[in-house]
């Protein structure tokens, strides 16, 4: 891993000025908690790492905020499943970088419309048609931050763990290799097997082991 310091600020990486690290104790194992100021964008970021971690093949999650699902467990989305199990993964491999994304929240659309979009939802529209029911992009997320903090860890390629394929070609335009796209397959509840649905048929999202799901669990 690329010299983080002792936690004073350093000169920014494209963007992104790494600004401290911590250790972190979890729940899912031990991590370096490292915290980074955009000045793209004005926001905070901040990354976990697991591990001593080469530049080539790390284990990667690219992982989008969100308040509803991470922190209240909603079962709406399967964003909160897919969270512990990369954090699982991270940790099983024994090496690996987490990187959370502030400002991802609802696909970039923020909390309040995304709690608007999920409202449409519940009425009957897809996550694709509610959004632009309401007038927002489709998916609004920038990768920038996230190639640029990886960047400044030094790391070169990585193994995405994702089923969205847009997630690896954002960091290949950044300058990152992903060697390999590492599936991140949550089973579906009743609540978000629509959602599920519409990633794979709308979103391109890979997730093979809908097919074998019924229509009503």
């Amino acid at each position: 891993m690329a010299d983080a310091g002792s936690g004073r600020s350093v000169v920014p990486v494209n963007g992104v000025e790494r600004v401290v690290r911590v250790r972190l104790s979890t729940g899912h194992g031990e991590f370096l908690a490292v915290g980074y100021r955009d000045h793209a964008l004005g926001q905070e970021q901040m990354l976990l790492v697991h591990g001593d971690i080469e530049g080539e093949r790390v284990l990667t999650r690219l992982h989008s905020e969100c308040l509803t699902g991470d922190a209240f467990g909603s079962r709406h989305c399967e964003c909160g499943g897919q969270l512990d199990a990369a954090l699982c993964a991270i940790t099983s491999e024994g090496s690996g970088v987490l990187v959370y994304l502030r400002g991802h929240e609802g696909r970039g659309i923020g909390l309040l419309a995304k709690l608007q979009a999920m409202r449409l939802q519940a009425d009957g529209m897809d996550t694709v048609e509610a959004n632009i029911a309401l007038g927002l992009p489709v998916d609004a997320r920038d990768y920038t931050v996230a190639a640029d903090m990886l960047h400044d860890l030094g790391v070169r390629s990585v193994r995405l763990l994702s089923n969205n394929p847009r997630k690896g070609e954002a960091l290949l335009r950044h300058g990152i290799k992903v060697a390999e796209r590492v599936p991140l397959l949550i089973p579906p509840s009743e609540e978000n097997l629509a959602y599920q649905r519409a990633k794979r048929e709308r979103l391109d999202h890979d997730l093979p082991h809908l097919d074998a799901i019924t229509e009503h669990l």
